[in-house]
This record gives C-alpha cells, sequence and structure tokens, in this order.
C-alpha cells in the first residue's frame, strides 16, 4: 500500500502508513532525534510504550504529544519539541467534548493479557464491563496487535481472540485512556479524546502490567537506544524495523524473541548478549523449566535455533558496557569482554518493573521480593488486594509472564463479578491450577534467567540515572555523601525522580542505593510515593473532571 499519512517534520515531509505512529513513521525515515533535553541532548524513541515521556514532538502547534502513542494523519505539523517548549499563541486548541461518567459493575484498567481475559470473564457472568486501555488498539506489550491491516502470527492470533472474547461477552472497549488519578471510594479520573472521563465503578481490576528495566550504561539515553519491548512494537504493530543493523543486550528470553523477528524481518542482528551463562552449565534449572513448560521451552529452543540457522551470534555471560555515537548517525555498543559493534539500534531489557501505581495510590498492601527486586500486591486467591472491590492481575501485581495473568485475569473477572452479584466463583479450578502451573514455569524461568536488578557499583560517575532530569551517578552518590535516611530527602537534594515519567525508571534504583548506605531493607515505603497525576495531563482535563465529579457529588 502506497503511503498516505504523509507529514511534516520540521518542514521536511515524511512518509507514512496509515495507522502508523509518528514515532514508527520518523524512526523509519532515518530520523532518531525528537526532542532536545535541557543540557542540549537528543532524545528518541525509548519505551515505546507512553511510559518514558522521552519521544516528545511538538504537533500543529501543541508540545509535549507522545511520538510512540499519536498516530500519523496527512497534513500534520511535527516539530521537534523544544527543551522548554511553549505553546503556540496562534494555535487553536481543539473543542474538549463533555465529560463523561461511568459506573459499571467492574471496570477493567488495562486491555493487555490479563485485562481482557478479567473482563470476557466479568462479561460472561452478567456485569456490565468497561476497559480503559492507553493503547487505541488493544491487546497489551504480550499480544501487540498490528495498527493496520496485516497478516498477524500465532501469539497476535491468539490476541486478536481474546478481544473477540471479550467484546463477544459485552464488555464495553474504550482505547486511548489515559487514566490518571485514582482515589478512595474507587474513583478513577482519565482523559479520552481531549475530554475527561470519570469511572465510579463497583469493583475494579487493576491490570496496567509492566514495562522493562532497561541497562543504565553510559550511552543508555541516546537516540537509537531503545527497550527490546519497544523495538518489538514498531515491528509487530507498524512493520518498521528499529534500525538495519542492530544489537541487543540484557537477560531474559524477549530478547531472544524479538532479535529472531527483527531477523525474519530483513534487519541484520550483529548480536545478542544474554548477561547470564549458558543453559548447559546449569543443567538443574534447565530440566526444571523444561519439566514445568515443555511447550514454552522448546518455543525457546525453536528461537535459538532459529537464529542460529540464520548466522546470529548468541553470547552468554556477556553484557553491555557503554554505547557512544558513531559517525553517520550510528552507535557503536561495547560489552564486557573488550568487543565492539556499530548498529543502527542498541536493544535493551534487563527485566521488568511492575506498573503499580494505581494499586499504590489506593492504598493496596505490597511486600517487596528480593529475588526480583520489585514490590508484589498482596492478594488473596480470588486476586483481590488489601482494598475491598480492588483487585489485581497480571504484572502489575507481580511479575508472573503471559499465560499467569490470563488465569488471574480469569479469576479476578469471575471474583468481581461475583462481588456484584452476578455468577459464582466456585468453579475456578481449573484455572488456579493454571496458574499454579505457570507461576512454576516462571520461577524456574528466573532460575535461567536472573530476575533481579543488577548493581549499579561499577557504573562510572557520568552514567545518567535520572534520564528525564539528567542526573548522573555521580550526583546522586554525591547527595548519598549527605546521609539522606530516605529516597524522598534524596529527591529533593539532586531532584532525581522529579521528571515527567515520575521516577519510573530512576526510583528503584535510587532507592536501593539508599537502602544499601543505611542498611535498612528495601519494603514499599522505600520508593517515591505515587502521585496524582500519575500521568502527564492537560490542566484542561483536570479541570474538566473536577467539575464533573463536583456535578454528581
Amino acid at each position: 500500500m502506497a503511503p498516505d499519512a504523509t507529514f511534516r517534520f520540521d518542514g521536511r515531509p515524511v512518509a507514512a502508513r496509515p495507522g502508523q505512529s509518528l514515532a514508527a513513521a520518523l524512526t523509519e525515515a532515518g530520523i532518531r532525534a525528537f526532542r532536545e533535553t535541557a543540557k542540549g541532548a537528543r532524545r528518541g524513541i525509548f519505551c515505546g510504550m507512553g511510559v518514558c515521556q522521552d519521544c516528545l514532538v511538538t504537533v500543529n502547534g501543541q508540545p509535549n504529544r507522545r511520538a510512540c502513542m499519536t498516530p500519523a494523519a496527512p497534513g500534520l505539523e511535527v516539530a521537534t519539541q523544544a527543551a522548554f517548549a511553549r505553546l503556540d499563541p496562534g494555535a487553536t486548541l481543539p473543542e474538549r467534548p463533555p465529560a463523561r461518567s461511568i459506573a459499571p459493575d467492574v471496570l477493567v484498567i488495562g486491555g493487555g493479557a490479563a485485562g481482557l481475559a478479567a473482563a470476557a470473564a466479568a462479561a460472561r457472568a452478567g456485569a456490565s464491563v468497561v476497559v480503559l486501555d492507553e493503547r487505541k488498539v488493544g491487546g497489551g506489550q504480550y499480544y501487540k496487535q498490528a495498527a493496520a491491516d496485516a497478516p498477524l502470527d500465532p501469539q497476535q492470533a491468539a490476541g486478536a481472540a481474546l478481544i473477540a472474547e471479550a467484546r463477544a461477552a459485552g464488555a464495553e472497549m474504550m482505547g486511548g485512556v489515559e487514566v490518571w488519578g485514582a482515589f478512595d471510594g474507587l474513583l478513577f479520573l482519565a482523559e479520552v479524546a481531549g475530554g475527561a472521563l470519570v469511572a465510579r465503578p463497583r469493583t475494579a481490576i487493576v491490570a496496567t502490567g509492566a514495562y522493562e528495566r532497561p541497562r543504565m550504561v553510559p550511552g543508555w539515553t541516546l537516540p537509537g537506544v531503545m527497550t527490546t519491548g519497544a523495538a518489538q512494537t514498531l515491528w509487530r504493530s507498524y512493520r518498521t524495523l528499529p534500525g538495519r543493523r542492530v544489537a541487543v543486550a540484557g537477560s531474559g528470553p524477549l530478547n531472544v524473541q524479538v532479535a529472531l523477528e527483527l531477523a525474519r524481518g530483513g534487519a541484520e542482528v550483529a548480536l545478542v548478549a544474554e548477561a547470564t551463562g549458558h543453559p548447559l552449565l546449569r543443567p538443574a534449572a534447565a530440566a526444571a523449566m523444561a519439566l514445568t513448560g515443555p511447550r514454552l521451552t522448546l518455543q525457546g529452543l525453536a528461537m535459538l535455533a532459529g537464529l542460529r540457522r540464520r548466522g546470529v551470534p548468541v553470547r552468554y555471560g556477556l553484557t553491555l558496557d557503554a554505547v557512544e555515537a558513531a559517525e553517520g548517525g550510528a552507535l557503536r555498543a561495547t560489552f564486557s569482554d573488550g568487543r565492539s559493534v556499530t548498529v543502527d539500534a542498541v536493544l535493551m531489557n534487563d527485566g521488568f518493573e511492575p506498573q503499580n501505581e494505581i494499586l499504590r495510590l489506593l492504598g493496596a498492601g505490597m511486600d517487596w521480593d528480593p529475588a526480583v527486586g520489585h514490590l508484589r500486591a498482596r492478594r488473596g486467591e480470588d486476586m483481590q488486594t488489601t482494598v475491598p472491590g480492588l483487585y489485581a492481575a497480571g504484572d502489575c501485581a507481580g511479575l508472573g509472564g503471559a499465560p499467569a495473568a490470563v488465569a488471574e485475569g480469569r479469576i479476578a473477572g469471575a471474583c468481581a463479578a461475583a462481588a456484584c452479584g452476578h455468577g459464582d466463583a466456585w468453579d475456578l479450578f481449573a484455572d488456579r491450577r493454571a496458574l499454579a502451573r505457570h507461576r512454576r514455569f516462571q520461577r524456574a524461568l528466573w532460575r535461567m534467567h536472573s530476575a533481579a536488578p543488577r548493581p549499579l557499583d561499577d557504573a562510572p560517575d557520568a552514567t545518567i540515572l535520572c534520564r528525564c532530569e539528567e542526573i548522573t551517578l555521580g550526583e546522586v552518590r554525591a547527595g548519598l555523601a549527605d546521609g539522606p535516611g530516605h529516597v524522598g530527602t534524596l529527591k529533593r537534594a539532586t531532584r532525581v525522580g522529579m521528571g515527567r515519567c515520575q521516577g519510573r525508571y530512576c526510583a528503584a534504583p535510587a532507592a536501593r542505593m539508599v537502602a544499601a548506605a543505611t542498611g535498612r531493607p528495601m519494603e514499599d515505603v522505600s520508593l517515591f510515593a505515587p502521585r496524582v497525576p500519575i500521568k502527564p495531563v492537560s490542566i484542561a482535563a483536570i479541570l474538566a473532571a473536577q467539575e464533573a465529579v463536583d456535578g454528581s457529588a
């Protein structure tokens, strides 16, 4: 199909296909830097899912539009985002639609594996269900649906079937919804299509998933360095390669999967660097993984075989040490054995962090899991948190993988509907059994690929820790020398965590540094307290939501 969504970027025409995001179209055109920072650095797509806030551009005079979440459209005037963007006084702001209020039996926040499964189960039981999802196309980060008509791979097809199942059951699917506030009594405020949405459900299921943990090395903020998941979104959703030649680094099966997908798509994969040792050196862990998940294990072996057939080198016990700019807009990635490769893009995944801000805002009990280095929500067998009527399913409550997320979603959906008087939750034996099996496999997988965060003790002082505020490890270490007793004190002293992403990348490592310095264990209160709005939102949307809440009070 010929491109017909051409827009202009900094005065230059950029071809785009229908359904492509601005970030995908710019990347395909070889443009990797979209934004300028206060210190004169350039930034581009990094997370690919609207979390990092680093791909901001100005669209038709309106600043702070995320390129990864904004569809390309004919005639758009897109410009590099200045460090201190100002609204064009001549720009015409779109008229905001009236606020909408909803009060379903079950509100599901998140349209990924867990959210879709929960919506289908609750709606089948007879409950009124509304699903709120950031993306216009459901499926989440695991199923990653194509933004335009394109052949689906088996994983995408499974996601499409789950979307169809939820819709057929009667769940209302609302895409492009940014939930920015959660308050006691199960009150949720969101922005959709420029307007305000006020939700007062009887029960709520949070299924917001997780985002990727990066490898913080010198140069990890350069344009062209992105998470492995962002590269997968570019390819699977938009059929856009992150670069013609790429390197993949970190730990976990996602890196192998994406490397193979990109190689099949025509990219040259220069190297896959797996931080953990070779599986043959850990036969007991490998055997446990094969016994608990034989099908998934065979899939992993098939992916490795596919890389070998394509001549892609997979090196174990190898970590990324640094990235630097090279000639012609390329990047030079250096690894722990001294080797370096020159590529167009460096992809990194060093694990995941639960996206649990809504749960924490509402006071759901959390426990620190040192084995994986993140918080887990306290839940009963029905997936209900310590807050009555609030359920959590999937990776937002603690990482467990997509198959476990589907099982948790079904349990949460059935139990939330039953709490509203619809159906019952007694016949969940099969789902609970499947969940136990998936969790056993995940534990075995973690023994193969270290899920714990890697320490930054040996990282140079010049390494950026807080990518939003451009705060280096050296500055954080200097702040620690003053003896802060909490990460909040360190935040006030250094500005770490004060940026647009609200500490989603730097909060955990900064908190671990404080814990190490003070000798205190990590726990929920070790991190920054989540604050409203949990996502950047326009003041107009906040005012509209306030008016709607006051009017319905």
